[in-house]
């Protein structure tokens, strides 16, 4: 038997976290035992579906390295992969469950039925339809029909005995026919509902494994049902445990940043990606940038590799000890035995903690590549690069070491970017280390002239040619590196000074701190 998997993604909304982690074990799953991995959209929702979902549902997958053998861009021998585009296939599915008395025409009306609903609530029992407006032939369709009702086509389920299937995570599974409704599973327009066009597809398409969130274990007996029904065997079942909130047992939701920004380290992942986003110009929104979605990974720098590794340890573990895993490593150390049942809880700490182990890897050439685009989308430099900014840009990597955590911190570093006469200030290390030392501009304008003549202007060089002058000015370093800094860069924080300097370059060094001393004379 050929292992083949699916993700079946609804473009109403962004790629969750959640989601991925669903796609991702799929992916595994067939990669492992040699079988293929399709990508279906089921779209078959069209008045939430958004036409604008779709492409960051593929661009998240590619950027990820979540490859398909089948689906959009890639096609296939079992497409369309589409929904919205199969749906004579479902009714024809549907035809055959009503010839074969398994499903029935419902010409009930929605008030109808609540009351049916209401009337179950009141007596304190569960509701279950009466099949009231059942049309057991064509004729008492055509009587439903002269009344002005129209019909939708509903599930005939069974009332006696268990739906038992073993699903390959949670075991052996029962449910009561009693306790399932008569599912409708197309609408009065035609149209086929969900449920109904998920197990047709996974016939069609030959999935061997249905590996999905355990929200979908409920919906498993009616899908069970339609297949049997159809003449068909239903593929195997493992539902996975869902992804849970920060520090909680809840499911995590995309819609809830408000109340995750509560916790102190959702707080800082987001304001990290928020000051990163708000630099090259987007505009940010909870629907859109949210870190329960992929793309504010993507638009924020981290590394694909770094989240799906940490993914994959959400439910998943090989045992104690091992945590980074390549994607070699991955496919052959993966199985669903190992996959936990209890709720999955998100971490960003530990999840910014793969971050930095994996960035600490980057060979610095690389960081120029995926670093650049920030300053080019933050108008800090021209595109096409002008000679000698790439290997200035490859030495404030290196001289920022761990300093840069995911691609989009360069911005940290506009400084270096910012023409002279535009570089800011930050006000309170202004007034604290230049404005309020009685010293500090006498001693900037002296080691001004110092680096002008200055003939090597390495770190080394500019760092021996500190330790001189305050060794003549007989004054502790602090009394001068600091009050230097603010002149040079606008802030009070950096890497190492004399790395700092020797990047920016002595023309450029001296220009800036005559325009400290000079806005210094304009305060005082």
């Amino acid at each position: 038997m050929t292992v083949r998997t699916r993700f079946a993604p609804s473009p109403t909304g962004y790629l969750h976290i959640g989601g991925v982690r669903t796609a991702l074990f799929n992916w595994l799953f067939s990669r492992q035992h040699g079988g293929q991995f399709i990508l279906r959209i089921d779209d078959t929702d069209q008045q939430r579906n958004v036409q604008e979902a779709l492409q960051p549902i593929l661009d998240g997958f590619r950027w990820l390295g979540i490859d398909w053998d089948e689906g959009p861009d890639v096609g296939g021998p079992c497409g369309p992969y589409f929904q919205s585009l199969r749906g004579d296939r479902y009714r024809a599915a549907v035809a055959q469950l009503l010839e074969s008395g398994l499903a029935y025409r419902d010409f009930a009306r929605p008030d109808e039925t609540q009351a049916e609903r209401e009337a179950a609530e009141r007596e304190k029992r569960p509701f279950r339809y009466s099949r009231r407006w059942m049309a057991e032939d064509d004729q008492q369709a055509a009587k439903f029909q002269a009344e002005g009702r129209s019909a939708v086509v509903r599930l005939k389920m069974p009332t006696e005995g268990q739906c038992r299937f073993h699903d390959l995570i949670r075991g052996d599974v029962e449910f009561e026919w009693a306790a399932e409704q008569d599912h409708v599973i197309q609408r009065a327009d035609g149209t086929c509902l969900y449920h109904l066009a998920s197990v047709v597809d996974d016939h069609d398409f030959g999935i061997t494994h249905v590996i999905r969130a355990v929200e979908h274990l409920s919906n498993t007996p009616r899908q069970w049902f339609i297949a049997e029904a159809l003449g068909w065997k239903s593929p195997q079942f493992a539902h996975l445990p869902y992804v849970a909130e920060p520090g909680s047992s809840n499911k995590l939701s995309k819609r809830k940043l408000a109340q995750y920004l509560k916790n102190a380290d959702f707080r800082k992942l987001f304001e990290h990606g928020e000051r990163i986003a708000q630099r090259v110009g987007r505009a940010v929104s909870p629907e859109t940038f949210n870190p329960v979605i992929v793309d504010f990974y993507r638009e924020v720098g981290y590394l694909p590799d770094a989240l799906v590794n940490y993914l994959l340890l959400l439910g998943w573990s090989l045992d104690d000890r091992s945590e980074q895993f390549t994607r070699d490593e991955m496919i052959r150390a993966f199985s669903l035995e190992r996959v936990n049942r209890a709720p999955a809880s998100f971490d960003p700490q530990k999840l910014a903690a793969f971050q930095d182990r994996y960035m600490r890897l980057v060979p610095v050439e690389e960081k120029v590549v995926s670093t650049l685009p920030y300053l080019q989308q933050a108008a800090l430099v021209p595109d096409p690069l002008p000679d000698g900014v790439r290997a200035q840009l490859a030495a404030i990597i290196e001289a920022a070491g761990d300093r840069i955590k995911v691609a989009g911190d360069i911005l940290e570093f506009a400084d270096f970017f910012t023409p002279d006469d535009g570089l800011t200030y930050d006000e309170a290390a202004w007034q604290k280390r230049v404005v309020k030392p009685a010293e500090a501009g006498g001693l900037l304008s002296r080691f001004q002239v110092r680096l002008a003549q200055s003939e090597d202007f390495t770190a080394a060089a500019i760092e021996q040619l500190m330790q001189q002058f305050v060794q003549d000015e007989s004054i502790g370093i602090g009394q001068i590196i600091h009050a230097l800094r603010v002149a040079v860069t606008g802030k009070s924080v950096g890497f190492g000074m004399f790395e700092t300097l020797a990047i920016l370059g002595r023309e450029r060094c001296l220009n800036r701190i005559a325009i400290a001393l000079q806005k210094l004379s304009s305060s005082t």
